[in-house]
């Protein structure tokens, strides 16, 4: 075991992958020389050079469609994007060309790469800098989405990315790479993550802690809040099951509706905005099967439908008071 906080795991997961195999390549803004606006890709340069190590122009689309080229002759590229809000110059390469390129060849061709891209509030960022898209590209047939909350994950996540013969938007909550909430301020946090070999299948949700009152999904930054919203409500009695997804599409469909099977109850946590955020697809999963198993009306704590603010940041985001009010009422229901 080595102790690492999320930028280390992800930094190991790639510097592990490009000695493994010489396909594995990493290029966006500033990742070459530099290492990355947060660090991600230091030494990565000085170990592989320009070729494996890519600095490229202020493009997104170019960055997206340059890594498409490079995946459909046999390598494996990871472009980074900067800041998630940057990516919806590159958004028409990777729904029409990207996702759709294993469909349109009829199973002839794919593109095996990854898009990472820091999302999430958190760092005062403020509205260009804060955004949670990943709605957009789950509802994209031929992209699978990930999300991890912790050192471990984002490594063995990471791995399992990069070797997947499909692409993979690969999501970092930024809020929490180098430490998490713990009493309303972000700690540092280092985790004990496994040296070498790591891997942790995509599509299968973590149980984090069991509960036999209340279901709660969530991911992301967001896990830290739920899990101490589930330690603060235990107190009262109510004990919360709460389930990182992990992966966000494929979904795993069935340890949600295993746990509400057993729970009654459904509560949802994202920080991306409510409307046709992602919790709306979860609930309905789940209403469609295990509809005769709900004891209470599904409950989601999101963002708001505004822009992500300058300022007020906690206001916006569903932190664990919100959290902890929509698990009391779920269970009073």
């Amino acid at each position: 075991m080595a102790v690492m906080n999320i930028i280390q795991a992800v930094n190991d997961a790639l510097r592990l992958e490009m000695r493994r195999d010489p396909s594995v390549l990493v290029m966006g803004e500033d990742v070459g020389k530099f290492g990355g606006v947060f660090r991600a890709t230091v030494g990565l340069y000085d170990e592989f050079g320009p070729d494996r190590s890519i600095d490229t122009p202020l493009s997104e689309g170019g960055i997206i469609g340059t890594a498409i080229g490079m995946a459909t002759y046999g390598l494996r590229p990871v472009a980074e994007i900067q800041f998630a809000d940057y990516i919806f110059p590159a958004f028409d390469q990777i729904v029409n060309e990207l996702a759709k390129l294993r469909y349109r060849s009829g199973g002839q061709y794919t593109a095996p790469m990854v898009i990472r891209a820091p999302c999430g509030g958190g760092i005062r960022g403020g509205h260009y800098h804060s955004q949670s898209p990943e709605a957009y590209f789950i509802h994209t047939a031929g992209l699978k989405v990930v999300m991890p909350s912790s050192p471990a994950d984002a490594k063995g996540l990471l791995i399992s990315s990069i070797r997947d013969p499909d692409p993979v938007v690969f999501f970092e909550p930024k809020r929490v790479y180098r430490g998490r909430p713990v009493e309303g301020r972000i700690t540092p946090w280092d985790q004990d993550v496994p040296e070498g070999e790591h891997t942790v299948p995509l599509g299968e949700a973590a149980l984090l802690r069991e509960g036999r009152h209340v279901t709660l999904a969530t991911y992301g930054a967001m896990v830290h809040e739920s899990v101490e919203a589930a330690r603060l409500v235990a107190k009262e009695g109510l004990e919360v099951e709460v389930i990182d997804l992990r992966t966000l599409w494929p979904v795993d469909v069935e340890a949600l509706v295993g746990s509400v099977k057993k729970t009654g109850r459904f509560v949802v946590v994202h920080e991306a905005p409510r409307t046709c955020g992602f919790a709306a697809e979860l609930v309905t999963l789940v209403s469609e099967k295990a509809f005769l198993h709900l004891e209470a009306p599904p409950a989601r704590v999101t963002g708001w439908d505004t822009p992500f603010p300058c300022t007020l940041e906690n206001d916006y985001m569903p932190m664990t008071p919100r959290i902890v009010d929509a698990l009391r009422r779920t269970a009073r229901f």
